[in-house]
């Protein structure tokens, strides 16, 4: 299971110093890091890549689906360019893009010999549409054939989780990885059940304060349900306990 802990900050020092806590070891557990470009202060792009101790995934979401660049849609992407260029393991953009633009990301990421895999998202921070239209955009995103998709909708009841669960099963039938999950405090659940129910990864806070979406689990949270659900541990809760996580 992978679990991807989102980096937002206001300077790179105070980035950086979360990016090396000493909880974030394990075997059955892949840690991750999320640049949040759209939410961060100016920064070393090298920097990072070049100091990453994780796979990090490079995001620079757009106004519209809840991220907060201030500059143009090819200000925006330039960043990600940037990000192939340098290496990065994953990059992060919207289906809603611009389709030129998605078409320079891929063929930037085919130039540097795929070593980018590609995530093509959709985010509706306001509701879950019902099931033929999800299905629509899962259809939408996978046009792409991205290396992941990741749907993401608001849950304004507890069955809005099932709508957005029922695409995991569904993408991976036809060999699609995808990431899928609600938003919301109702929409906590099924950021734990996509894990279980075979999502390519999930999305937690480092700590509590620190969420980047409505919602977001904190890892030490994460952890205690997959362990309790799965029997995932590997030793991981003594690491969240030395850092001052949750203790259990």
């Amino acid at each position: 299971m992978r679990i991807c802990i989102p980096i937002v900050s206001e300077n790179q020092e105070k980035a950086l110093r979360k990016m090396s806590p000493p909880l974030l070891r394990g075997r059955s557990l892949e840690i991750l890091f999320e640049l949040r470009m759209d939410r961060m202060g100016e920064i070393n792009l090298e920097k990072y890549l070049e100091q990453k101790e994780r796979k990090i995934v490079v995001t620079n979401r757009r106004r519209e689906e809840g991220g907060a660049f201030p500059g143009t849609e090819k200000e925006r992407i330039s960043c990600l360019l940037k990000a192939v260029n340098l290496g990065a393991d994953y990059v992060d953009i919207e289906a809603s893009t611009d389709s030129a633009l998605i078409a320079e990301i891929k063929a930037a990421i085919a130039d540097h010999g795929d070593k980018t895999l590609l995530i093509v998202s959709s985010h509706d921070f306001e509701k879950t549409p019902p099931e033929d239209l999800l299905i629509q955009k899962l259809e939408e995103c996978a046009a792409w054939r991205p290396d992941i998709l990741k749907i993401v909708t608001y849950a304004n009841s507890e069955e809005d989780n099932l709508k957005t669960l029922r695409l995991i099963p569904t993408a991976r039938k036809k060999g699609q990885e995808i990431i899928s999950f609600c938003l919301g405090e109702k929409g906590r659940v099924s950021r734990v059940m996509s894990l279980l129910l075979g999502a390519y990864m999930g999305f937690a806070s480092l700590d509590r304060g620190e969420e980047s979406a409505p919602g977001q689990l904190s890892l030490a949270e994460m952890i205690h349900l997959l362990s309790t659900l799965s029997g995932v541990d590997d030793g991981i809760r003594g690491g969240l306990r030395e850092h001052g996580g949750r203790r259990f």
